[in-house]
């Protein structure tokens, strides 16, 4: 599905990534785990196809991330830029426009599941609320590939739970879903496979049974081991 082979890029002559390989498959939710810098972002917006002057090769669905692949390539940024004087009726409509894949009746009952109203505007809204609009915004598309930056990062802790179920219950099994995030111990249980970046090169790439059992300790556990140690 996804296919990534020595995969380099810098930003005046600093290396952000350096010579990744990574390969990851359909069904999978991988989370994307280091520091600020590390260079989590920078590897999903090439993914995303909005960073172009990379050195490697980058093949998803077999195909280069470009024009191409926005059409099956789910993008959730950690700062969507949304029209502040819209409401979400607007929202979902100008989304079914643009995206063949978006699902306005999805998206209506994740929003429902996230007790928002269809009528507010993004201008009345929190951080937080915003946060779970991204989301729906995201998950009502049938992409095979999801890029989540940060995803819950204006929400609060009592309503994190919730967006784990609303994604569990949406993730597409023939998708591909990678999230990048600093809160660990939420996201832990969703994981199939964690990759820890650092200076933008791999630490570990390693499927999560398989962290347990060869390191005897959970993900955020090792996380700090690693890099705190």
């Amino acid at each position: 599905m996804l296919e990534i082979k020595n995969l380099s890029i810098a930003y005046k002559n600093k290396l952000v990534l350096d010579k990744l390989n990574l390969y990851f498959k359909k069904g999978e939710i991988v989370g994307l785990l280091g520091p600020n810098g590390s260079g989590k972002t920078t590897l999903l917006r090439i993914l995303a196809g909005l960073e172009k002057n990379y050195k490697g090769e980058v093949k998803i669905g077999g195909e280069n991330p470009d024009y191409l692949t926005k059409s099956f390539v789910s993008y959730q940024p950690d700062h969507l830029p949304l029209d502040k004087s819209y409401n979400l009726i607007q929202i979902s409509n100008l989304y079914d426009e643009f995206f063949e894949d978006f699902s306005k009746e999805k998206f209506e009952k994740i929003i429902r599941d996230f007790k928002l109203d269809m009528k507010m505007k993004i201008k009345n809204m929190s951080k937080g609320m915003k946060d779970k609009v991204q989301i729906a915004l995201s998950l009502s598309r049938k992409s095979d590939l999801y890029l989540l930056d940060e995803p819950m990062s204006g929400i609060d802790p009592a309503s994190r739970r919730k967006i784990m179920d609303v994604i569990i219950d949406n993730f597409d099994s023939e998708g591909l879903m990678i999230i990048s995030t600093h809160l660990i111990s939420q996201i832990e249980r969703l994981l199939d496979k964690v990759v820890f970046i650092s200076d933008g090169k791999i630490i570990l790439e390693e499927n999560i049974d398989d962290l347990r059992q060869n390191h005897k300790m959970g993900v955020e556990e090792y996380f700090e081991e690693v890099f705190n140690g």
